[in-house]
């Protein structure tokens, strides 16, 4: 009898460890199941903030807007969607030297244009005569004109400047012919009163030298009439393409 019920708790003992250990083994299981999904899901979480951060670094540093600051330094402002400076490029030595003596990265466009317009660069040519030429471009119109209203308050009061708005066709095709945008603008209006005018003919004059060509073009024009004109027109594109004002 004794013998049996021994027999008896011991199978009784050897159920309730099956038992345990089949626990045991299911959990293990289904742990295995869990750790992948779980690793996939951080590693999903982790390369959408990756994605969002890229896309929101993006939307804030990409240009909307441009301002094209010439009298010769010329550099241009690239301007986001919140009218905040990320991006400056020079067009010259000149606009080499000057990027290089300002921060303007970052700043808000206006205050960017409170600096240049007061730096020594720009005032002490202002002072001499110089002529100031700040052009808008973009494909937002209402940043646009906002941007252009805002230059115009900047530069209130201060003498031969001229804030003007350009588009992002002309934008581009100032690039292509190695010219800002403003200096473009005054290129097409010489070219049309001498067409053997070229780019690299104007890039490195000053705005004023090149107001005064076009204006010096445009007397002649009235005075002799279009056909008469154009050989004294190449003379005088002779004289400025050396940079003699």
């Amino acid at each position: 009898m004794d013998e049996q019920i021994r027999e008896v708790f011991g199978q009784l003992h050897a159920g309730e460890a099956m038992k345990e250990n089949t626990k045991a083994a299911l959990d293990r299981a289904r742990n295995r199941r869990r750790r992948p999904v779980g690793y996939l899901a951080v590693a999903a979480a982790c390369l959408v903030l990756l994605l969002a951060g890229l896309g929101g670094y993006r939307y804030y540093f990409t240009p909307t807007t441009y301002l094209s600051v010439d009298i010769n330094p010329s550099l241009e402002l690239g301007v986001n969607r919140f009218d905040k400076v990320v991006s400056v490029r020079a067009w010259n030595e000149d606009g080499q030297e000057l990027v290089d003596s300002l921060e303007l990265n970052l700043l808000d466009y206006q205050e960017a244009l409170e600096r240049l317009v007061a730096s020594e660069s720009i005032a002490d040519r202002l002072a001499a005569g110089e002529l100031l030429s700040i052009t808008v471009a973009g494909e937002n119109e209402a940043q646009c004109g906002r941007l252009l209203a805002g230059a115009e308050a900047c530069t209130a009061g201060q003498e031969n400047v001229r804030c003007h708005q350009g588009d992002v066709e002309e934008l581009e095709q100032a690039h292509h012919a190695g010219l800002s945008l403003g200096k473009y603008q005054a290129f097409l209006e010489l070219q049309a009163l001498d067409p053997t005018v070229t780019a690299e003919d104007v890039a490195g004059l000053t705005m004023r030298q090149i107001r005064d060509w076009i204006g010096s073009l445009s007397q002649d024009a009235d005075s002799q009439g279009k056909g008469n004109g154009q050989g004294h027109h190449g003379e005088e594109s002779h004289g400025y393409r050396f940079g003699q004002s």
